[in-house]
């Protein structure tokens, strides 16, 4: 479940990367991917590690119909606690 609500936020910053910068449509999406802190339920915060296959899984669901739709997604798995964007690939 996180990893699908992850893929959301991944996916709304990218769309609002493309159209601030007048991209085309994306060939390849580079990310970064650290564990992810969450708080949820009345537990207190503590770092989750995210699955890179159901986290691709969720990007490729979520970019359906949209600009994103048939990128590919390279996902680094990085110590840390946050997730980036180091590169996005245009035809």
């Amino acid at each position: 479940m996180h990893d699908f609500l992850l893929a959301k936020e991944i996916i709304g910053e990218l769309k609002k990367i493309i159209q601030e910068k007048g991209l085309n449509k994306p060939k390849i999406v580079s990310l970064e991917i650290g564990s992810i802190i969450l708080s949820h339920d009345g537990m207190p915060e503590h770092a989750e590690d995210i699955s890179l296959e159901n986290l691709e899984f969720g990007l490729e669901s979520i970019a359906k119909n949209t600009s994103l739709e048939g990128a590919k997604f390279n996902i680094k798995k990085v110590t840390g606690e946050n997730w980036k964007i180091i590169d996005i690939e245009v035809n």
